[in-house]
């Protein structure tokens, strides 16, 4: 475990700090804690300081956001193992050792999740990744645990360590020489769905994302932006166009953007009905953006002839009704 590190990406979350860093300080083991802070303007680094003298400060020069931040970061940390954990996460005693049991056996495996249970309703599933994540044919996520708002209640009916298509942001273990070998994350996302970005492509480059049950978090959710958020509603669906873009096979991908428009499209329909103009209007600016930088976006393709088969259900759907080829 020593050559393990525990990295925090803070701005200005000094309340979530005083409430989750105790538990990750008392429960991480050996592993090297850091708080890679983003120009925070609050009092963070000074309680940090103050209250947790063996917890090490990486003070960036402005707000990179999530995927530059942790870019940064990653630069700055000795250890290979690296474990990225949002601010607002409660952890149990040796959480860490799971994850980095399957990064260290494995050569192939580049990514790992935990369970991901929710802090205010723990013997549920959170939001953000919940048991492993996966992905359908037009690139929309889902996870083991929660498919869009249905969140399954924890009965032990994820408890083997298993491949799966990407894993959560909120808790991500990595191997730092295979993140930077993939390119680190896409700072063009800013936020988002970049560890999603992430997992597609260490996958494109032949390596494994793995999800364990044997690590155990409880995740608050919101911490940044809230899931009735606009502005997250933009992220999310301008930055999974960005990745069907970037990481989809070639076969018929244009098609599959254009299914994409008229799917968002209904989706936009949806939030209307529901007088949520702020969250129909996100909807409209990803596309708009997503168009704008579609040549910039299609520039990053890297993707080898290989076919994958976590496209789950959708896939299996159109394939059987022979309107895509295997």
């Amino acid at each position: 475990m020593e050559n393990t590190a525990v990295i925090i990406l803070n701005w200005n979350g000094l309340n979530l700090l005083k409430q989750f860093l105790p538990s990750v300080v008392q429960s991480s083991d050996l592993a090297q804690i850091y708080i890679a802070d983003n120009a925070s303007t609050d009092e963070s680094v000074a309680w940090v300081k103050l209250n947790y003298p063996d917890v090490k400060i990486i003070q960036l020069k402005k707000n990179f956001g999530y995927a530059e931040g942790y870019n940064q970061a990653l630069k700055q940390v000795p250890e290979e193992y690296c474990i990225l954990l949002n601010n607002d996460v409660k952890v149990e005693k040796g959480w860490t050792k799971a994850i980095t049991k399957l990064l260290q056996l494995d050569l192939k495996v580049a990514a790992v999740q935990p369970k991901i249970r929710d802090y205010n309703k723990p013997e549920y599933f959170e939001y953000a990744g919940a048991a492993g994540g996966l992905i359908d044919y037009f690139a929309y996520p889902y996870c083991r645990g929660r498919v869009f708002d249905k969140i399954e209640k924890d009965l032990g009916q994820y408890e083997k360590e298993t491949e799966i298509f990407w894993a959560s942001g909120a808790c991500l273990g990595v191997k730092k020489s295979v993140f930077f070998e993939v390119g680190g994350f896409d700072t063009d996302y800013f936020a988002h769905m970049e560890e999603i970005d992430l997992c597609w492509r260490m996958k494109n480059k032949g390596y494994k994302v793995y999800y364990t049950p044997f690590s155990k978090i409880f995740h608050l959710g919101g911490g940044t932006l809230s899931n009735s958020s606009p502005q997250k509603t933009f992220l999310n669906f301008r930055n999974s166009l960005y990745n069907l873009l970037k990481n989809a096979p070639s076969r018929a991908i244009i098609a599959k953007i254009l299914l994409r428009l008229i799917i968002d499209g209904f989706a936009a329909l949806y939030f209307l009905f529901q007088l949520k103009t702020t969250h129909l209007w996100a909807i409209l600016r990803a596309h708009f953006s997503f168009y704008k930088n579609f040549y910039k976006i299609r520039r990053k393709r890297n993707i080898p002839p290989i076919s994958n088969k976590y496209y789950t259900a959708t896939s299996i759907i159109f394939k059987k009704i022979g309107h895509i080829k295997s």
